[in-house]
């Protein structure tokens, strides 16, 4: 840690905060910094107009179209990095160069090499690397984990998650042209089983300890030039669990209320996150999505909070973050989480391209 930068931490009334990246994601961490306590956010950084406009609408004093000149020119002690992933390491090699602490959106790279080079440069400069993994956060999580810890449900042999989402395409029908760069391998790293298997990876390693990919599958059900389904078996050696991954990128008419469902099946109990959603959780999504739907309609900014349930985990693990780095600590998701999570997914890329290759390869017997 930059211990000059910590005397300016402990000596000032609030940590300076720069967004790199103003797009959906990036305006939602935007808004959360605003609204935390002890937390200036000067600046941010992206390279369309019409991201910048809105962030200055939403508050920040100043907008550049270029993160490293945001880096260059700001006196900052840290930066969110809410860039497409093929921008991160450049931005975390930046920050680092100007002794900035990074919290980066998932997935951390596109790559464990990629990681690797994004940690050196981390180390190197003594910058705090905090990673956005906020299935950690939700309530719904946290309350499957806390129950599974009390041992009320005994032994876990098998557990399920899954994830799903929309995809880049959106709902349809489809009127806008999607971003290139989550259709781009190269650009995302991936398809679903890294833009949303990388959660999955990370919870559960939180809830079982290491774990081990045994067979993957990745496919596609639109004809897109990444993968937007992946299933995964996994055994967890330490507690003896067999689980089953699946994550998957739907072109949904209307999305399932809870698009995570975490269960695991005890000897003497199941425990569902279902369970742990808030008494009000329906109700105000569906409120959310209408107010969002008709600020669409007038021209104006939707509710980024809402439904509070899914974005407040955000805010809470930037939270985190923001106390780490104020009292020098390594942050709750750091650098080496992300980078494990990669490692996982990696794997199952892997595991699902050689199963692949031996089908092709089976001899056709003829009787």
């Amino acid at each position: 840690m930059n211990t000059a930068l910590l005397g300016q931490w402990t000596n000032s009334s609030s940590l300076s905060v720069g967004v790199l990246g103003v797009g959906n994601i990036g305006m939602v961490h935007l808004k959360s910094a605003l609204a935390m306590p002890g937390v200036d956010v000067p600046a941010a950084a992206d390279a369309r107009p019409e991201n910048r406009t809105r962030a200055e609408r939403t508050g920040v004093s100043r907008t550049y179209d270029d993160y490293a000149t945001l880096l260059e020119s700001e006196d900052l002690d840290a930066a969110i990095v809410a860039l497409p992933p093929f921008l991160h390491a450049d931005a975390v090699e930046q920050a680092a160069a100007a002794g900035v602490d990074v919290f980066v959106e998932k997935p951390f790279a596109r790559s464990t090499e990629e990681a690797d080079r994004m940690l050196e440069a981390a180390d190197d400069a003594g910058i705090a690397v905090g990673v956005d993994h906020t299935l950690r956060y939700q309530p719904d999580v946290v309350g499957v984990k806390e129950t599974y810890e009390d041992g009320s449900v005994g032994h876990v042999p098998y557990a399920t998650i899954t994830r799903l989402n929309d995809g880049p395409l959106g709902r349809p029908p489809v009127t806008q042209t999607p971003p290139e760069w989550p259709l781009d391998s190269e650009a995302a790293g991936g398809g679903s089983l890294l833009e949303l298997g990388i959660h999955c990876f990370d919870v559960l390693e939180w809830l079982f300890g290491d774990l081990e990919v045994q067979s993957a599958t990745i496919g596609e059900t639109l004809e897109l030039p990444v993968e937007d389904a992946a299933t995964v078996l996994i055994h967890a050696p330490e507690t003896e669990t067999t689980i089953t991954l699946h994550c998957g990128s739907y072109q949904w008419e209307q999305l399932p209320e809870v698009n995570t469902r975490l269960r695991l099946e005890g000897v003497t109990g199941t425990i569902s996150n279902e369970e742990y959603l808030p008494e009000n959780f329906y109700a105000s999504a569906a409120k959310s999505a209408l107010a969002n739907v008709a600020s669409r309609v007038t021209g104006t900014d939707s509710d980024v909070f809402g439904p509070t349930f899914y974005l407040q985990a955000h805010y809470d693990a930037l939270a985190d973050f923001v106390d780490a780095v104020r009292n020098d600590e390594r942050p709750p998701v750091a650098g080496e989480d992300g980078k494990r999570a990669l490692e996982f997914a990696e794997t199952a890329y892997e595991t699902a391209i050689r199963s692949d290759q031996d089908e092709e390869t089976v001899p056709e017997v003829t009787l």
